[in-house]
Formats: structure tokens, C-alpha cells, sequence
């Protein structure tokens, strides 16, 4: 396939480019979906949103409803029953939702447990009735994602897209491993090209896609019309929009470095302040905190690494990023 330099559309929805961030549960809130869209991601998508709980007024899936930015704004729904999904999908809509988004594909056993997220594709009729109850809940496009399967025995990601395009769904993503995978061994792009060749709609091909090479090759293997990329933007969520900039013949946005790099690393954690409250949200910084340092390559010393990531004092750990983020800790060449 060649280097896409189209702009695909969901419905009447229109992405910057080919390249879009993953939905990922506890990472691609509103902070950090602000950020990638910034540096020009496509299409970003909310964390996964538990349709029950959204529907009984649960305040932590509220607030997974927050908008991001000027980007049509993408809400993922999960969940095993059709009237939570239908209300879900009702409440987003009204929160200001431009496209629903229904997860196939959580491989979570506190998720497939309950019969949702990849679990669905061991049940295509129950799945389809949730992508009926969405699509006849709101006039916005429905999207799923899922994975190839529940597992090698059972890849069936290409009659289940069929079947989702048939009850209304307008784009798909795949991302390129079985449940039973979790995330072990490598993605599979290859046998996306099944979904391709099966539906008349977007696909987007997702899994290990880490750099330009690899979209490069994923969008080469599968015939997809786009990629998403998830574990690859933790830490570099800039990554996103220099992919799609690379992807459709542009000069992709630089990775910050040193006060730039600062300045959005303290910039990301008062807005994870924000939008948790200091007591949680101190908490939820960690892990991105963290992941700034692997991805730039700055290596602290084991007591300082500690301080950062335990500090609960937001004035301290500000004064840390400034200090630890500057580039003088990188690890020796």
C-alpha cells in the first residue's frame, strides 16, 4: 500500500491523518489526549467507558466523557448488555460525543469475565446486538474495535466486522492479536487484510506499531486505511502526529527536548492535577512521569527516581521535573 495521503472519514467525521491514538484504560484521558492531538495525532479516543456504570451516574465514567480538544471527539463504550449500551451511548451523545466507539477487544478478565470487551467475539449474536442498540440509539457513527479473535481456533475478527458494517458500524480497527495473546509475542497485521477485503468501510490496523517503520509495514501487510497506535505513545505521546505528519508526506512535529521537554512534562502533570484533584492525581502522574524518563532516555539516579514518583507536594515535584528533565541525567552514550 502506499503512504496515505488522504484524509479518511467516519460518517461525517473527518481525521488529520492516518495515524490515531489508542484508547487506553488509566492512560489517554483528557490530558493526555490533549497533548497527542497537539502534536497532530488524527483521531484520538477516550479511555473505555463501562456503559452500566456510565448509565447509574458513576462520577469516574463521567468524567472519562471530558473532551479533549477541537478533534472530532471519540467516545469509547464497553459493556454486555443493550439497554446500558443504548443509555451509554445516549449520555455520550449529550455530553458532546461526534462518533461512539464499542470495545470488542479489552482482553481484561475484569472485563471478559462479564461477557464485554474481547469476550464478544466468542458471542457474535449478543455482540451485535449491543452495535444494533448503539446504532439505534444515536444518529453519531458507530465504530468498533476488536481483536482477531478469542483465539487461534476462533478468528473470526472478518465475519464479526461483516456482520457490525451490516448493522450500521462505519469504521473498524483491529488490533492484531487474540485475546488469549493479552499482549505476548508479536501483532499479526497480515491477517487484518481479511477485514479489509470484508467490509466496505475503514479499517485501521492496530498493535506494535512503535515508529514510522512499523506503521509503514502494518499498513503494507493489512491493506488498512489507518493505523492506532497505543503502548508506543506512553511517554513520547507526540509520537502519534509525527506518524501521521511521515504517513501523508509532511514534516512531522520535533520530539521536545530539554526545557521544551519540561515544560510539557509539568505542563502534563498540573493537568492530571486537574483533572483528578491533588490526592488521586498525583497518583495517576506516576506512570507518565515514568515513562517521560524511559522514553527520553534519562536515566536517575535510584533515590532520585524514587522521590519524583512517591512525592505527593506538587510545588516539589515541579521543581523535580525541572531538574531531572533538563537532559543532564541522560544515559551515557
Amino acid at each position: 500500500m502506499s503512504e496515505a495521503t488522504y484524509q479518511l472519514n467516519i460518517g461525517k467525521q473527518n481525521a488529520r491523518n492516518s495515524a490515531f491514538l489508542a484508547p487506553m484504560a488509566g492512560i489517554t484521558d483528557r490530558p493526555f489526549r490533549q497533548i497527542a492531538e497537539r502534536f497532530g495525532a488524527g483521531l484520538v479516543v477516550s479511555e473505555m467507558i463501562a456503559s452500566a456504570a456510565l448509565g447509574t451516574g458513576h462520577a469516574e465514567m463521567v468524567r472519562k466523557l471530558g473532551k479533549a480538544g477541537s478533534l472530532p471527539h471519540v467516545v469509547q463504550l464497553a459493556g454486555c448488555e443493550g439497554q446500558w449500551m443504548q443509555l451509554g451511548a445516549e449520555i455520550a451523545h449529550d455530553a458532546g460525543a461526534d462518533v461512539i466507539d464499542i470495545n470488542f477487544g479489552c482482553p481484561s478478565k475484569r472485563v471478559t469475565n462479564g461477557y464485554a470487551g474481547s469476550a464478544l467475539m466468542r458471542v457474535p449474536d449478543q455482540a451485535m446486538t449491543l452495535v444494533e442498540s448503539v446504532v439505534k440509539a444515536t444518529p453519531l457513527p458507530v465504530t468498533v474495535k476488536m481483536r482477531l479473535g478469542w483465539d487461534d481456533d476462533n478468528l473470526n475478527a472478518a465475519d464479526m466486522a461483516r456482520r457490525a458494517v451490516d448493522a450500521g458500524v462505519q469504521m473498524i480497527t483491529v488490533h492484531g492479536r487474540t485475546r488469549k495473546q493479552f499482549y505476548k509475542g508479536e501483532a499479526r497485521w497480515a491477517p487484518v487484510r481479511e477485514v479489509v477485503n470484508a467490509v466496505n468501510v475503514p479499517v485501521v490496523v492496530n498493535g506494535d506499531i512503535t515508529s514510522i517503520e512499523s506503521a509503514r509495514e502494518a499498513l503494507d501487510l493489512s491493506g488498512a486505511a489507518a493505523v492506532m497506535i497505543g503502548r508506543g505513545a506512553q511517554g513520547q505521546p507526540w509520537l502519534v502526529g509525527q506518524v501521521g505528519a511521515l504517513l501523508a508526506g509532511a514534516t512531522p512535529p520535533e520530539s521536545p527536548k530539554g526545557p521544551d521537554l519540561v515544560a510539557l512534562v509539568q505542563e502534563h502533570y498540573e493537568e492530571v492535577l486537574i483533572e483528578y484533584g491533588t490526592a488521586i492525581g498525583f497518583r495517576a502522574a506516576r506512570k507518565h512521569l515514568d515513562w517521560y524518563l524511559e522514553a527520553s532516555e534519562i536515566v536517575l539516579e535510584k533515590a532520585d527516581r524514587s522521590r519524583l514518583l512517591n512525592c505527593d507536594q506538587p510545588a516539589e515535584v515541579l521543581a523535580m521535573i525541572e531538574q531531572f528533565y533538563s537532559g543532564e541525567c541522560r544515559a551515557a552514550a
